[in-house]
């Protein structure tokens, strides 16, 4: 028997599952490694923002009709299984990124892949949150959820720090010991294993996600193919209604700006301190350890947070927070700390990285479960799904913003510390648009807009 307890683990485990993708390939190991690849900082900052961004770009086009046809058929769970398997052969492909020998476009490709994958399954993974108990404790569920996630993150980099990679110039790992399976660290095949790596540890941890969570049976589902034919005049009508519906709106579009700067942060973090500050992989490892320890403990106390004074209290904290850490993170480099001359060997620019690294961490795991949670809170009960589709649409809409901002800056500048200010933009707007955001939702409305 399915319990609602198991129901709600099932679910966790796809945090758990997915999060290396965003941990170990997006930010603190493969990222970095590209630079390694393009043998420049600034060569790699702008590959990867044209690469990530065009798959953005993909995602944003492909979300809205997705989820209106899997809210029209009332099946979610075809649909995860299909962009796992991407999301498993996306990751397996980085393995053969072999410096000197390696098909540039086929790598972003294989990473573009895995990325819209993990993105899509998340899409239909967060539609299922609002079945998994009553409103009032949606924000522990969520919270729980994303430190949950951030612990499995965290596992996987003390997997490839301790037993894995290696340094270039020991061989070992930082557990002194050569790498497990015979390694080869001159080909970097001590590195390149994170991708194999994120594909097992999904492939293995979503098997609870797929054994404990039922999505509940729709009393008017619809054939897939009749789903897909009225996808696109369902999702018209939908967005012709939202002028109607204020706070829904204007959080679907504050979101829309501060998610894509977060995971702007989240993207050209590693690459940020490799290119800039000279960190080795090993280093910007430790890095995303305290990131991890810090985003799980505070997407935890967040969830509590949230459940006491409402998920809106802790966006606006959080993006207040997060937009002073990225004007920070900008006046650091090696020859200065906030506008303080450092020598080439002081270790202030490490330790105030370490430190702003440690809040954004805290920051995103809080900010991002709180607004599972607000998103709840502006929905219709009587058509979350609907509106989570939304949710995500807003998610995907733009989520080629940041990536392309930074790419397009960071060419034209030639520098990668001026190359992240468009980041700071987009959680202001977000901050300047929650403003309009009831905390409980819109009014019930008193009859149906008007065509």
């Amino acid at each position: 028997m399915i319990t609602a307890k198991k129901r709600i683990w099932g679910w966790w485990f796809f945090d758990w599952a997915s999060q290396p993708y965003n941990t170990l390939l997006i930010t603190f190991i493969f990222a970095p490694f590209v630079k390694d690849l393009m043998g420049s900082g600034t060569a790699a900052q702008t590959v990867w923002g044209y690469g990530v961004g065009i798959a953005g770009i993909i995602i944003a086009l492909g979300s809205p009709f997705l989820g209106a046809i899997a809210d029209r058929s009332g099946r979610r769970m075809p649909f995860i299984w299909v962009f796992s398997v991407m999301y498993v052969l996306g990751a397996w492909g980085l393995w053969y990124a072999v410096p000197g020998d390696f098909k540039l476009m086929a790598i972003m490709i294989s990473f573009a892949i895995g990325m819209i994958g993990m993105e899509f399954a998340t899409t239909f993974t967060n539609a299922i949150l609002p079945d998994l108990g009553p409103r009032e404790e949606i924000g522990r569920i969520s919270g729980s959820g994303w430190a949950f996630g951030y612990i499995g993150g965290m596992i996987t980099l003390f997997i490839m720090l301790l037993l894995l990679q290696a340094s270039p110039t020991t061989g070992k790992t930082m557990l002194g010991i050569e790498p497990l399976f015979g390694l080869d660290v001159a080909t970097r095949e001590d590195t390149r294993a994170v991708g194999p790596l994120t594909a097992i540890w999904y492939a293995v941890f979503m098997i609870p996600f797929f054994l404990w969570v039922r999505e509940p049976r729709k009393a008017d589902a619809l054939p897939i193919g009749t789903a897909l034919r009225g996808a696109w005049p369902e999702l018209r009508a939908t967005l012709r209604a939202l002028p109607h519906r204020r706070s829904l709106t204007s959080f679907l579009l504050s979101s829309m700006f501060y998610r894509d700067a977060l995971n702007g942060i989240y993207t050209f973090g590693g690459l940020y301190a490799a290119g800039v500050l000279n960190w080795s992989i090993t280093l910007i490892g430790i890095f995303g350890i305290l990131g991890t320890i810090t985003g799980a403990t505070f997407a935890w106390l967040g969830g509590k947070a949230d459940d006491r004074w409402g998920p809106r209290t802790v966006i606006i904290t959080t993006l207040v927070i997060l937009t002073l850490v990225v004007l920070g993170i900008v006046m650091i480099s090696r020859e200065s700390v906030f506008g303080m001359a450092v020598t080439p060997d002081s270790k202030l620019p490490d330790i105030a990285f370490m430190v702003l690294g440690g809040m954004i961490g805290a920051c995103g795991g809080a900010l991002q479960s709180a607004s599972r949670t607000m998103m709840v809170r502006q929905a219709d009960p009587e058509k979350i799904t609907e509106h989570f589709g939304l949710y995500a649409l807003s998610g995907k809409a733009t989520a080629f913003i940041a990536p392309l901002a930074i790419g397009i800056t960071t060419q034209i500048s030639g520098n990668q510390s001026t190359g992240i200010t468009p980041i700071i933009v987009l959680l202001l707007l977000g901050l300047v648009l929650l403003g309009f955001v009831r905390s409980h939702g819109d009014p019930a409305p008193e009859g149906p807009p008007s065509p």
